[in-house]
């Protein structure tokens, strides 16, 4: 049985979410799945996550994961929310506690926040299986972007997050905390022994030129026409290419939002005794 996969595109953030089963009134998972954010109100919303909701119901699926390839820095997760609605587990790679314990300080989150994998219902190695109806998601641990980045592959596809984009747009950076440009390069070689009509989907797609966007490619393709990791670049040179460009980087306009509910897995904190949310911005932090 072939893999069933409807992307979803934020067009405010640039990212593909997935919802993957394997058949009409099947079995599903949601994976790197959106909650809208208006940074200058501080305002959430379910537009993107909505459209997910009317697609499983659609389709009659029974969503049992809700899947994060990594802690993400520039969109907030709605993988809470759409537990809310449509139930199943929320699971993110086991390095996820790395992420956390860095983090936790900058946001003074406090002895009531535990960087030991919660608030995530799993927390998943290198090699582990999920069922999915007749069909079962296997997890590769992919370090470089984070320490803590997984993929998921179901049969021939492989949701990558952020390790590797489109060839026109090639990798993503490194310099975040965890991050390591010789551990990316390894783990794209992972990817590379694949089969190379393995299907990889894109977690962000940044189109320019006037292309539309785009979010699934293969492993011939990338090996081919990647612009930073195409056959016979090797991790030196790759190495010394992310990092001079990741000096020229900005930080994401929603890296401070995102990380504070991504670590919670796309949970807000708690209202104040006003009924208020609030999140936290360190000054001079970062």
């Amino acid at each position: 049985m072939s893999v069933q996969i409807d992307p979803f595109f934020d067009t405010v953030t640039g990212t593909i979410s997935y919802l993957v089963y394997d058949r009409a009134g099947g079995h599903a998972a949601i994976v790197d799945p959106v909650l809208d954010y208006e940074p200058t109100a501080g305002r959430t919303g379910h537009t993107h996550a909505e459209r997910i909701v009317r697609r499983v119901h659609e389709r009659g699926l029974s969503v049992d994961w809700l899947l994060e390839t990594h802690v993400h820095a520039d969109h907030l997760s709605g993988a809470a929310w759409l537990q809310s609605r449509l139930g199943g587990l929320i699971g993110i790679g086991r390095h996820v506690e790395a992420v956390q314990r860095h983090f936790k300080p900058l946001f003074g989150l406090g002895d009531d926040f535990a960087a030991d994998g919660s608030p995530f219902d799993l927390q998943l190695d290198d090699g582990d299986t999920l069922p999915l109806g007749q069909l079962s998601i296997e997890v590769l641990y992919l370090p470089g972007h984070t320490a803590a980045d997984v993929g998921y592959k179901v049969g021939d596809a492989v949701f990558v997050g952020d390790t590797l984009f489109m060839p026109d747009i090639g990798s993503a950076r490194c310099d975040f905390p965890g991050g390591d440009a010789a551990r990316l390069f390894r783990s794209v070689q992972r990817l590379y022994a694949l089969p190379p009509d393995t299907r990889l989907y894109a977690c962000h797609d940044y189109p320019h030129d006037g292309r539309e966007p785009a979010w699934e490619t293969t492993v011939a393709e990338q090996r081919a026409g990647n612009i930073h990791l195409r056959d016979g670049v090797d991790e030196a040179a790759f190495v010394a290419l992310r990092t001079e460009r990741d000096a020229t980087l900005a930080m994401p306009v929603l890296i401070l939002p995102a990380i504070q509910v991504n670590i919670r897995a796309g949970r807000l904190p708690d209202a104040d005794e006003n009924g208020t949310r609030y999140l936290k911005i360190p000054l001079d932090a970062l």
